[in-house]
């Protein structure tokens, strides 16, 4: 039965894809940075801005238009359903896992390459950010599109692939400016044995096309501005480089890739430490570049788990040679199935009685979402208890993918990772059905703005607002029968005899909803 995995026609495969990437229930965001992305994007079809990033009436300055402009698009084209914020990020996703597959078929074998997609996909980091609506994975998948297309270049003929590793670059640079130097230093080994390719007019003809983006909204923009935009994205970039609030050690990701890379960071490590290259292509790209990568944002002050996501497809590449390995092994072979068919499952099993019927109070979660991480949980645990020493290579595959991709899938569906503000939606479902609201613009007292969680919750809040209004200075600005958002916890009192009170509870504390009289 398991063998009939690997029998299936090429279009039925991508369909084992949809659990793990399609959720069509019910959708809240989180506020950084996805709602604020989906915030700006709002703005962009509310008031017909194309060009400047905004917050309220300020210009943000910060960033690229980049995403909001692509989420915007989406929602001006298939309508404006927070289904269709995602649009972009699932595009990315969706490339970024085909890639892999031909990163596979290149730099490994044909043989076996559906497994390394599959990998990716069920990695928690890659997993949890294909489901946020952010930059991440749309510049991973382009980083992705680079390493591939420079792995097909063997001489100048190539055309196709030195105009696409050309293309990537501007494209990557719309989407995170300066910090595409990462990845391309991280190849500088590699792009000296293949420096013929900066000779041929294919690569500045796809590297001139990828700016034309950049180069197109640089103009629109500058003419808005006292300066080039340049100079303020260097300085967005300089904040980054110096102590910020996501500083952390040097040793920073040395534990966080292998916690985030679960479950297939183990096999990922061996890979990269005993596999050895039959190749140039496979020494530079599968071990030099992720490690060189690994040391350069460990030298950048500003940390995040995401940053790592540009070289998971490499990583996913790492964990297939590691579990080749250890298959393959005379000393760790038995070392090897004893812990994943006896000591994991034991342990998976283990932890998630202890939650269900112990643990479960201390979460926020509901019965569905606990019900669904603990079948997850055992469904995992049962899948790699199957393995044992007389089990073939190709069964251990399957039985070691089934396992995570069942418990992803549960978790997709469970709306963990896709209803991110669930209480807070279900809130503002129900202020949007008061009659006092219904067809009224709300508008929100800046003012009241003046800490990171009120910020957070504001931004939630506008995104479910259905008609929301301007920015105001001060709610003194509020004319008789407007609405607005207020925070009552700022230094300002309201006088009750001017305003009245519409709706307030604690999920979205500390604002209220107020009309003035």
């Amino acid at each position: 039965m398991i063998s009939i995995f690997f029998k299936f026609k090429p279009l039925l495969k991508l369909l084992i894809f949809i659990p793990i990437i399609f959720y069509f229930g019910k959708r809240s965001l989180i506020a950084f940075d996805e709602g604020f992305y989906a915030l700006q994007a709002r703005w962009i079809l509310d008031k017909g801005n194309w060009t400047i990033p905004l917050w309220f009436d300020e210009y943000v300055l910060d960033r690229t238009i980049g995403l909001q402009f692509l989420i915007a698009k989406s929602q001006q084209i298939f309508g404006r359903n927070i289904f269709w914020t995602y649009l972009p990020t699932t595009i990315a996703a969706i490339i970024m896992l085909f890639i892999t597959f031909k990163l596979h078929e290149e730099l490994i074998d044909k043989k076996f390459a559906f497994v390394s997609p599959l990998i990716l996909s069920t990695t928690y980091v890659w997993f949890d950010y294909s489901h946020l609506a952010t930059q991440d994975i749309i510049f991973s998948s382009l980083v992705t599109t680079g390493l591939f297309s420079l792995a097909k270049i063997k001489s100048r003929n190539n055309r196709i692939y030195i105009f696409l590793f050309g293309l990537w670059i501007g494209l990557a640079f719309m989407i995170k400016t300066f910090l595409v130097a990462v990845p391309l230093l991280s190849l500088l080994p590699y792009l000296f044995i293949k420096k013929n390719l900066f000779l041929t007019k294919f690569f500045w003809v796809g590297l001139i096309i990828g700016f034309i983006p950049f180069f197109i909204w640089m103009i629109s923009i500058n003419q808005y501005l006292d300066q080039n935009i340049i100079f303020y994205l260097f300085e967005k970039f300089n904040s980054l480089s110096n102590k910020n609030t996501f500083t952390n050690p040097f040793y920073y990701y040395f534990w966080n890739i292998p916690i985030t890379f679960l479950p297939w960071s183990i096999f990922s490590i061996i890979g990269i430490i005993f596999n050895k290259p039959e190749n140039k292509d496979q020494k530079f790209i599968l071990i030099f570049f992720p490690l060189t990568f690994i040391i350069l944002i460990s030298l950048f002050s500003t940390k995040t788990p995401y940053y790592p996501l540009q070289i998971s497809s490499i990583l996913t590449l790492n964990s297939f040679l590691g579990i080749k390995y250890l298959f393959k092994s005379k000393n760790y072979k038995s070392i090897f199935i004893f812990l994943t068919s006896k000591i994991i499952p034991m342990f998976l099993i283990t932890v998630a009685f202890l939650y269900y019927f112990f643990f479960k109070s201390i979460t926020s979660f509901n019965f569905k979402e606990n019900t669904y991480i603990f079948v997850g949980l055992i469904l995992f645990g049962l899948s790699w208890s199957l393995l044992n020493n007389k089990t073939n290579f190709k069964n251990v595959l399957v039985i070691l993918i089934i396992g995570p991709y069942l418990l992803t899938s549960l978790l997709l569906g469970s709306g963990l990772f896709t209803d991110r503000s669930k209480e807070l939606r279900k809130t503002m479902e129900y202020v949007a059905s008061l009659d006092l609201v219904k067809n009224q613009t709300i508008k929100v007292d800046k003012s009241g703005i003046n800490n990171s969680d009120s910020q957070s919750k504001i931004i939630r809040i506008a995104l479910q607002t259905p008609i929301l209004g301007d920015g105001l200075k001060t709610i003194n600005n509020l004319n008789t029968g407007e609405l607005s958002w207020f925070n009552e916890s700022s230094n300002k009192r309201i006088n009750k005899n001017s305003y009245e009170i519409l709706f307030k509870n604690d999920t979205l504390k500390p604002w209220i909803l107020i009309l003035k009289r």
